[in-house]
Protein backbone atom coordinates (compact mmCIF):
# COMPACT_ATOMS: atom_id res chain seq x y z
CA UNK A 1 0.00 0.00 0.00
CA UNK A 2 2.80 2.58 0.75
CA UNK A 3 3.72 2.10 -3.13
CA UNK A 4 0.36 3.35 -4.19
CA UNK A 5 0.87 6.42 -1.73
CA UNK A 6 4.32 6.65 -3.14
CA UNK A 7 3.33 7.00 -6.95
CA UNK A 8 0.21 9.26 -6.15
CA UNK A 9 2.64 11.69 -3.91
CA UNK A 10 4.78 11.77 -7.07
CA UNK A 11 1.88 12.36 -9.60
CA UNK A 12 0.65 15.10 -7.23
CA UNK A 13 4.24 16.85 -7.42
CA UNK A 14 4.64 16.68 -10.71
CA UNK A 15 1.33 18.45 -11.81
CA UNK A 16 2.07 20.87 -9.26
CA UNK A 17 5.38 21.83 -10.54
CA UNK A 18 3.35 21.69 -14.08
CA UNK A 19 0.70 24.21 -12.58
CA UNK A 20 3.39 26.42 -11.12
CA UNK A 21 5.24 26.97 -14.36
CA UNK A 22 2.48 27.54 -16.05
CA UNK A 23 1.21 30.16 -13.54
CA UNK A 24 4.67 31.76 -13.97
CA UNK A 25 4.62 31.84 -17.60
CA UNK A 26 1.12 33.27 -17.72
CA UNK A 27 -0.58 36.44 -18.56
CA UNK A 28 -1.33 36.91 -15.19
CA UNK A 29 -0.41 40.22 -13.21
CA UNK A 30 2.15 39.64 -10.50
CA UNK A 31 0.38 39.70 -7.19
CA UNK A 32 -2.53 37.28 -8.55
CA UNK A 33 0.71 34.77 -9.88
CA UNK A 34 1.53 35.31 -6.56
CA UNK A 35 -1.74 34.29 -5.06
CA UNK A 36 -1.89 31.04 -7.44
CA UNK A 37 1.18 29.78 -6.39
CA UNK A 38 0.77 30.09 -2.78
CA UNK A 39 -2.92 28.25 -3.41
CA UNK A 40 -1.17 25.32 -5.03
CA UNK A 41 1.85 25.30 -2.92
CA UNK A 42 -0.62 25.11 0.43
CA UNK A 43 -3.31 22.80 -1.24
CA UNK A 44 -1.45 21.02 -4.51
CA UNK A 45 -4.43 19.15 -5.47
CA UNK A 46 -7.52 21.61 -4.91
CA UNK A 47 -4.97 24.36 -6.30
CA UNK A 48 -4.51 22.43 -9.15
CA UNK A 49 -7.72 21.70 -9.98
CA UNK A 50 -9.01 25.51 -9.53
CA UNK A 51 -6.12 26.54 -11.81
CA UNK A 52 -7.06 25.00 -14.45
CA UNK A 53 -10.54 25.68 -14.22
CA UNK A 54 -10.35 29.60 -12.57
CA UNK A 55 -6.76 30.34 -14.06
CA UNK A 56 -6.15 32.54 -16.73
CA UNK A 57 -7.31 31.30 -20.08
CA UNK A 58 -4.15 31.37 -23.29
CA UNK A 59 -4.78 32.10 -25.98
CA UNK A 60 -3.75 29.04 -28.02
CA UNK A 61 -3.16 29.63 -32.11
CA UNK A 62 -4.57 27.14 -34.34
CA UNK A 63 -1.48 25.50 -36.29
Amino acid sequence: MVEVYGIGGLIVLVLSIWAIISIIGSSATTGAKILWVLFVLLLPVIGFICWLIFGPKEARSAI
